[in-house]
């Protein structure tokens, strides 16, 4: 829908969503055409004509919109006025999203420092498992680093977890070969799940067509603390660390015990 279209001009509504100066990255963008547009991690990115590239990191309520209909959009960020057809305009409640325009060697050095995508061929179970014999830290916190595993965020990795029958407090270095392809499952089935059903909405979650996720009602943990465990009726448990809520079932997910779950 985007390539082939010229950005003509660019206007800030909010230059907090900005990692650059509002005068340099409008510089960057105005006369530009979109070449190609992809997903990296939790970034979407667009290439542009000349060698640029635009940066779009959704953070946890933000989304790109073809505005056809004012309707369309509640708190628009930055609007881009195309060559052809609606304008684009980034859209964000809670404005934790950012836009960046770099060159394509300066793409490079920040994609090489993002890990496997967990949905594609280069992320394997062996893999994993190696990764995480390197590391102390606990599960759930390497699973969020985006230097190990490219876009699981802290739903997903809960939910995944749950699904591998592994606690998110285990040191990552703890799991067994076994459990490490268990978890590798989990992580491609809780993912797949969420593409399917369009994402997660919980509060402000909205896609591109301005429609919220159906993924919430899927999710087996994150969230429903003190709800029983749809595997064995134990009653979720929600704690907190590395400033992030986590949660879990604690007779399928024992600490430091291998489960049969998932």
């Amino acid at each position: 829908m985007l390539p082939g279209k010229t950005i003509e001009r660019i206007r800030v509504l909010h230059s907090d969503v900005l990692r650059q100066p509002s005068r340099d990255f409008s510089a960057r963008l105005k006369g530009r055409d979109f070449e190609a547009v992809h997903r990296r991690g939790k970034n979407i990115v667009a290439r542009l004509s000349g060698g640029g590239v635009l940066v779009v990191n959704l953070g946890m309520s933000g989304r790109l919109v073809l505005v056809r209909d004012e309707a369309q959009t509640t708190h628009p960020a930055v609007r881009f006025t195309l060559s052809a057809g609606p304008p684009l305009v980034y859209d964000d409640v809670r404005r934790f999203g950012a836009l960046e325009v770099m060159d394509e060697s300066e793409w490079a050095v920040r994609d090489h420092r993002l890990g496997p995508e967990p949905l594609s061929s280069s992320f394997t179970a062996r893999g994993l498992h190696a990764d995480l014999s390197r590391s102390v830290s606990p599960i759930r916190s390497w699973l969020l680093d985006q230097r190990r595993v490219a876009g699981i965020g802290n739903i997903y990795a809960n939910e995944a977890l749950h699904l591998a029958g592994i606690h998110p407090q285990r040191p990552a270095k703890s799991l067994s070969e076994h459990e490490a392809r268990r978890l590798h499952r989990a992580i491609r089935r809780t993912l797949s799940s969420a593409v399917d059903n369009r994402g997660t909405t919980l509060r402000d979650y909205r896609d591109s067509s301005g429609i919220p996720g159906n993924n919430a009602s899927k999710l087996l943990v994150y969230g429903r603390d003190q709800e029983p465990c749809s595997h064995c009726s134990t009653r979720i448990h929600r704690f907190v660390f590395g400033n992030r809520a986590a949660f879990c079932c604690p007779n399928c997910q024992p600490v430091g015990v291998s489960s049969s779950n998932g």
